[in-house]
C-alpha cells in the first residue's frame, strides 16, 4: 500500500497542473480588456470621452484624495465643460463608482498577468510570485498606497457604496489566490488565500507610510514558507 500511496499524489498533482494549464489565459471574466490585454491605465489618443473622464478622475483621486478633487479640476484635465460631462454621468458621485469599476478591472486583470510573467504557467510558481508581482507596483514613482485601502479610510462607513466596493474588490481578489491555490494543491485553499492576503495588506501599507525597498521582499520571506506548509513540503 505504501509504494500505491506514492504514485497517487504525484498524478492527482499532474492532473491539477494540466487543468489550470488548460483554464483560460488568465481567467480575466471579460474585465477591463482591450485587444486581449489589460486595460492599460495610460491614455490613449482614440478614448472616447467617457474613458478620458474616468481615468483622469482616476488619476486625480488616487494623487489628492475622493474628497479633495472637485468637479472643476476633472473637467480642466480633460478640456471639456459640464455639459459634456453630464452626458455621461448624472453627478460626480455617478463617476466615482465608475473609477472605482475601472479600477477593480484593470488591477485584477493586471494582477493575474503579473503572476503569469513572475511564476510562469504553474500554479505553485504563481504563489510564490504574489510578491514579486506586488512589487511591479509598489516600485512605481506615484505610488500612494493601495487605491481601495484608501477607499475605505475616505468613505469609512460600511453602508456607503464606494465602501463596499473596496471590501468586495478585497474579496475578489482573495478569490484570485484562493483559486490558484486550489490548482497547486493546498489543503485548504481559502486559509492560505486569507493569510498571503493579509500579507499584502501589509506590504501595502508598510511600503506607503515608509517606502522601504525591501517591503516585498520581507514578505516574501514570510510567504514562501507559508505556502510551503500549506502545499505539504515545509520542513520542519
Amino acid at each position: 500500500m505504501r509504494g500505491v500511496s506514492k504514485n497517487v499524489e504525484p498524478a492527482a498533482a499532474t492532473t491539477r497542473r494540466r487543468m489550470y494549464a488548460q483554464a483560460e489565459e488568465p481567467a480575466f471574466h471579460g474585465c477591463g480588456r482591450r485587444s486581449g490585454r489589460p486595460l492599460d491605465p495610460r491614455p490613449e489618443m482614440s478614448e472616447s470621452t467617457r474613458d478620458r473622464l474616468i481615468r483622469a478622475a482616476h488619476d486625480l483621486f488616487y494623487q489628492r484624495g475622493f474628497h479633495a478633487v472637485g468637479l472643476d479640476a476633472i473637467l480642466a484635465a480633460v478640456g471639456v465643460t459640464k455639459t459634456t460631462f453630464y452626458n455621461h454621468f448624472e453627478s460626480k458621485d455617478d463617476l466615482v463608482v465608475e473609477v472605482l469599476r475601472w479600477h477593480d478591472c484593470w488591477w485584477k486583470d493586471t494582477f493575474r498577468l503579473a503572476l503569469r510573467k513572475a511564476g510562469g504557467d504553474t500554479p505553485r510558481g504563481q504563489l510564490e510570485a504574489v510578491f514579486p508581482a506586488l512589487e511591479s507596483v509598489l516600485s512605481l514613482d506615484d505610488f500612494n498606497g493601495c487605491f481601495f485601502v484608501n477607499v475605505a479610510v475616505q468613505f469609512p462607513l460600511p453602508h456607503d457604496p464606494a465602501h463596499r466596493a473596496a471590501a468586495e474588490h478585497k474579496r475578489a481578489m482573495a478569490d484570485i489566490i484562493r483559486e490558484i491555490a486550489g490548482y497547486a494543491g493546498a489543503a485548504d485553499p481559502a486559509a492560505l488565500a486569507e493569510e498571503l492576503s493579509l500579507l499584502m495588506e501589509g506590504a501595502y501599507v508598510t511600503m506607503q507610510i515608509t517606502r522601504d525597498p525591501r517591503t516585498t521582499q520581507i514578505a516574501q520571506r514570510i510567504a514562501r514558507p507559508l505556502i510551503g506548509r500549506h502545499l505539504g513540503d515545509a520542513k520542519p
